[in-house]
């Protein structure tokens, strides 16, 4: 029998690279295809905006009405039948969408960088300039889907992400401080959990680790899970992080310590000595220092300014709750608008 250079088909799977060649082209045929969705969204919105501004610069010149919207919607679905996004109704909104941005310089790039529907509940949802931006940065960077986006909406995240107190601007580098603060927000909703007020720390940690992916939603999105009540050794004792998770973008490890009562200034305490046997055992050299977060039912903002303010460790101190809404109260002490620019511009 002559000898052959033929391998059985089943015995590529054993190859000791074949597992990683596979992995490398599947992973290269999801990057091209969200590329193609990202072009494609890019045309539709870029489409949209120029068909609104023609229709604003012809009502404009000329004597035609609201009438105008719904003969073109008419010839246009005509035209190009089976074609949607020519309805009389989704015109108005290309209409509207061109006049929200179209002096909105800083704004106007931003949109073509979304998907439509992301662009409508943007627009539909937010007035604010600087809450547009917000949401419009958030959605491009983390890649909201829709329904993600409507669920930071709803929960408030750009007032509870620029309400949040922490003390960053002294503890962390330049560099650093203003992803910092835009990862720990003041209040965090963990609506997704089925438990009344009355729950322990403990049971409010299995709740959470049981949500795995809720929880890390809530916080962000840009976190991964390392672990709950992390063991630390010193000095021949054990010491126990509630949880311990890890920043991507900010390279950093995240302690969090739950208490389901009031934030008391001996907590921030804790923390610092937890970050610093975090900096000297756990991390990485090519990591960034441990950041605390200190998660409480309920706190006094005069208390933790007070014991935030010779902190030497980057900790951050917010609320959770299990419904949605922000006080009203503290809807006025939000930074001001040049502030909240400069922010934005590490999104």
């Amino acid at each position: 029998m002559k000898p052959t250079d033929k391998t059985p088909k089943n015995s590529l799977a054993k190859q000791g690279d074949y597992p990683r060649l596979l992995s490398e082209i599947k992973e290269r045929i999801r990057s091209a295809q969200y590329e193609a969705l990202k072009a494609v969204n890019k045309e539709l919105v870029g489409l949209y905006w120029d068909i609104g501004k023609m229709i604003v610069e012809r009502q404009a010149g000329e004597t035609w009405g609201k009438a105008v919207v719904q003969q073109l919607a008419g010839d246009l679905q005509r035209e190009f039948p089976g074609v949607s996004g020519f309805s009389a109704s989704n015109l108005w909104r290309v209409k509207a969408f061109f006049e929200a941005y179209t002096r909105q310089e800083k704004l106007a790039p931003l949109v073509r960088e979304i998907g439509w529907s992301h662009n409508l509940v943007i627009m539909e949802r937010c007035s604010d300039p600087l809450k547009r931006e917000f949401y419009l940065r958030s959605t491009r960077k983390f890649g909201w889907s829709k329904n993600v986006l409507v669920h930071h909406i709803e929960n408030q995240s750009y007032e509870k992400t620029l309400l949040g107190q922490t003390n960053f601007d002294r503890a962390l580098t330049p560099e650093l401080r203003r992803q910092a603060k835009l990862a720990v927000k003041d209040e965090y909703t963990f609506d997704f959990l089925e438990m009344g007020d009355d729950h322990s720390e403990r049971e409010l940690e299995k709740s959470l680790i049981a949500r795995i992916e809720g929880f890390l939603r809530a916080m962000g999105s840009v976190f991964a899970f390392l672990g709950s009540q992390f063991r630390l050794e010193v000095d021949g004792r054990e010491y126990f992080i509630d949880l311990l998770l890890f920043h991507r973008r900010l390279r950093c490890l995240v302690a969090i310590e739950l208490k389901v009562g009031e934030f008391q200034p001996e907590f921030v305490g804790k923390m610092q000595f937890y970050l610093t046997a975090l900096d000297r055992q756990v991390r990485e050299e090519d990591e960034n220092p441990s950041i605390g977060i200190i998660l409480c039912k309920e706190k006094s903002r005069t208390v933790v300014e007070y014991t935030l303010h010779d902190a030497r460790k980057p900790i951050g101190v917010a609320t959770y709750q299990i419904t949605k809404q922000l006080p009203e109260s503290l809807k006025g002490q939000l930074p001001s608008p040049q502030e909240i620019a400069d922010l934005l511009e590490a999104l």
